[in-house]
């Protein structure tokens, strides 16, 4: 059985699994350590034209996606995983972080609620308890690629898609990592020198200690200088 599984409702149900059938994401698909299905909402709209847009009340702007039609696709991936949890990316919601993705994989089972338009009624919001997420300050033209955003920091968390568990500590955001949480420090390969630039000789010095500061300092150095924020309960 798999470790994750995500209904998603779509109006663009081919759009899925996109970058997720590549790579980490696609091996661990393949190997069923985590499962998708999409939930075309077209099929859940009305009259002949399969509608599932409306005007707003009160007047404004733009069209909002209707709640009958958003509750009976909801229903229906309910039906089949009835403990999962709604999520919904609005620009309105929580900005998704590390401790976001943690918290959304421990619900194993999730939908994905991929709006357009102007957004969705407020109503289905209540309704089903979702969960709005923001994956940055910015509106995209649908709800999709932000649900690939979403999955994907979550696919390669799951155990087994990642073979060394320890590259996974020594990435930015890890809390319990390497860097403290904070952006990880810069990293070089082969060759040492390039166009005239070469790799610092601490890297290649042999001396562990002088490493590791190195590398501490340089993590703090760059966090402060791009995300000074990450350094408020430091």
């Amino acid at each position: 059985m798999a470790v994750l599984h995500a209904s998603i409702i779509t109006l663009f149900p081919e759009m899925f699994p996109g970058s997720l059938h590549y790579s980490l994401a696609g091996q661990a698909l393949h190997k069923g350590i985590w499962s998708y299905e999409t939930i075309n909402l077209r099929d859940f709209g009305i009259t002949k034209h399969k509608n599932v847009d409306d005007i707003a009340y009160g007047g404004g702007h733009g069209l909002i996606m209707r709640a009958d039609v958003l509750g009976a696709s909801i229903d229906q991936a309910m039906s089949k995983y009835p403990s999962s949890k709604v999520y919904y990316p609005s620009p309105r919601g929580k900005l998704l972080n590390h401790e976001l993705i943690q918290e959304i994989i421990d619900e194993k089972e999730i939908i994905i609620l991929c709006g357009r338009f102007e957004g969705i009624d407020e109503r289905v919001i209540e309704e089903y308890n979702v969960t709005e997420i923001s994956i940055g300050d910015y509106v995209l033209s649908g709800g999709e690629l932000a649900a690939l955003v979403i999955l994907d920091c979550m696919v390669r968390l799951l155990p087994g898609v990642v073979e060394n568990q320890a590259t996974l500590q020594s990435e930015s955001f890890e809390p319990s990592g390497e860097f403290n949480g904070l952006l990880e420090c810069p990293l070089y390969t082969r060759p040492f020198k390039w166009r005239g630039r070469c790799v610092p000789e601490v890297l290649v010095s042999g001396h562990h200690e002088r490493l590791r500061k190195w590398k501490k300092e340089q993590s703090m150095l760059i966090t402060s200088k791009r995300r000074p924020d990450l350094l408020k309960n430091k």
